[in-house]
């Protein structure tokens, strides 16, 4: 473990009075923002492959379809 002094905003400090352990309340704080920050970035990559990636699944089928038919019996 590591020890911080921060400084937070008075309403803030207000607000975690109500809770017994307030390292534990900041610690988990933490770790939630930073695996929320974690999947945002994770689906915003995501989002942007699949734009990157939108039509070559079509270009493919096409290829397919193509050589399916040249093979198909008349």
């Amino acid at each position: 473990m590591k020890r911080l002094n921060i400084t937070v905003p008075e309403r803030v400090a207000e607000a975690i009075e109500a809770y017994g352990n307030k390292s534990r309340f900041i610690v988990e704080a933490i770790v939630e923002k930073i695996n929320r920050d974690k999947k945002e970035k994770l689906d915003n990559l995501l989002v942007e492959g699949y734009k990157n990636e939108y039509g070559s699944d079509k270009e493919v089928n096409k290829r397919w379809e193509t050589a399916t038919m040249e093979r198909w019996p008349d």
